[in-house]
């Protein structure tokens, strides 16, 4: 067999990996959007290193967009087979992918509408209509249990304890006489977090395909010191009379965070301000969380009996209207706006930092990883200006970083995890991550006793 890596190689966008048996049955693992710069997302997005209707069967390790919005695309272009994941990220999906479709469809919209004449006419990847077909596809699994995705494959998801609904693959190939074992990190998940169980270990395999996207990076901040310095950050803000505003993605990081801001308000220790969640999205996909309790772990159990909601309280507000959102902006009372995109390159929470970033009042609260093209990105490498919306806007907000909210394992929480192969040391492709910090990490495994490890390319091939 032999597998080629179609996105996330040397990048942390676009996952999709093809797995091609020596029968020629193909298994595509994940089929993610590429989200980044404009020109990144041009040329990755609507191009195939494969050809769609030629891939037999699909496996989906979780419901970010980089990891399966390129799905409906995928059915528009030919595929036809069965999409397996989890139950939760098939709940997740419907409603992830339905929400990147609508805004497709606007984008295209509002560039046809002041696009020069000598620019083409733009049409979105796919539509609502494509997702409502490609969601007839799904089958979902719950975790721990073998199914068959080929008389000679057979598919194991376990918690990778990322999201909701988050799973590492492992396949059981027989072909030739020989079974052979292979994995499938997904994007590991950081133990001890708020929720989700703690990330399960994979059984052993003979190769395995490893997430790094901080494989140069250990996080600092435990939960006790997450709500020390959450409470911090919001009470200068408020005695400077300003906003806090923590772009979070809509899926797992706005959950989190509301959470945390859930038990600071029930333990009696929230500063008394408004804190808005302005994102749709985050409102449908937080409702899912209360309908999948089969991810929650034991702290998460034992505080549903003190506090029945767990995503709600006094002082907050979930805001779907976009007049009310527009309204946050022209409003001088201090408040917390939790808003997306995560990376402050799409959504309502661009328009926040269009309109509170030179006021020095403010405070831009940055919680998990950002692309360096994105505004996000920008703002963590010290830039003093960022054009929006076609204006340049001076850079007076205070920015802080809080790495603790990071749905990501660091590279010391990776080698734990890949602990349960040091006996059979498989041979170990590094995927989702920029290639400086791959380097970083297949040096630190090395060191740590891991040596057969690969970085591959975009569209590189390997026989297995």
């Amino acid at each position: 067999m032999k597998i080629q890596f179609c996105g996330a190689a040397r990048e942390v966008t676009g996952s999709s990996h093809l797995l091609t048996l020596d029968n020629g049955f193909k298994i595509l693992l994940d089929c993610g959007l590429y989200q980044g710069s404009a020109q990144g997302m041009s040329e990755f997005n609507p191009n195939w290193l494969f050809k769609p209707e030629e891939i037999d069967t699909l496996i989906v390790s979780h419901a970010h967009i980089d990891h399966t919005g390129r799905i409906p695309y995928l059915v528009k272009s030919g595929f036809s087979g069965p999409i397996h994941c989890t139950h939760a990220t098939r709940s997740l999906c419907a409603l992830m992918l339905l929400d990147g479709a609508k805004i497709q469809e606007r984008d295209a919209e509002f560039f046809n509408k002041r696009r020069k004449s000598s620019q083409p006419h733009r049409t979105p990847l796919y539509t609502a209509h494509d997702v409502t077909a490609c969601m007839e596809l799904f089958t979902s699994y719950g975790y721990q249990r073998w199914f068959k995705v080929h008389d000679d494959v057979e598919v194991l998801f376990r918690d990778a304890g990322h999201i909701l609904g988050s799973a590492t693959v492992t396949l059981k190939i027989r072909e030739n006489g020989r079974t052979t074992y292979l994995g499938f990190t997904g994007d590991i998940g950081r133990p001890n977090r708020p929720i989700l169980r703690d990330p399960q270990p994979i059984p052993e395999v003979d190769y395995l395909i490893c997430e790094s996207t901080y494989g140069n990076k250990e996080h600092i901040q435990g939960p006790e010191e997450t709500e020390r310095l959450l409470s911090i950050i919001i009470d200068t803000c408020v005695k400077r009379r300003g906003k806090v505003l923590i772009p979070a993605f809509s899926l797992g990081r706005t959950q989190e965070i509301v959470y945390t801001l859930d038990q600071m308000e029930t333990a009696g220790r929230l500063p008394r301000i408004p804190i808005y969640v302005d994102s749709p999205l985050a409102v449908d996909v937080t409702a899912v969380f209360g309908a999948h309790p089969e991810c929650y772990d034991q702290k998460m159990h034992e505080y549903l009996l003190i506090d029945d909601n767990p995503f709600g309280f006094k002082n907050l507000k979930y805001i779907r209207d976009l007049d009310e959102s527009k309204a946050l902006n022209s409003s001088e009372e201090p408040c917390v706006i939790i808003s997306a995109a995560g990376m402050l390159n799409a959504g309502r929470s661009r328009h926040h930092l269009s309109n509170s970033m030179s006021n020095s009042r403010n405070t831009i609260l940055i919680v998990g990883y950002c692309s360096p093209g994105t505004p996000g990105g920008m703002l963590l490498n010290g830039i003093k200006e960022i054009k929006l919306f076609g204006v340049v806007k001076p850079l007076l907000a205070r920015v802080e970083v809080m790495d603790s909210f990071s749905a990501h394992a660091d590279r010391r929480e990776m080698l734990h995890f890949l602990e349960s192969q040091r006996r059979r040391q498989p041979r170990i492709f590094l995927v989702h991550g920029e290639i400086e910090r791959q380097e970083q990490f297949r040096n630190y495994l090395a060191e740590n006793g891991f040596n057969d490890v690969e970085i591959p390319e975009l569209g590189q091939e390997f026989d297995l």
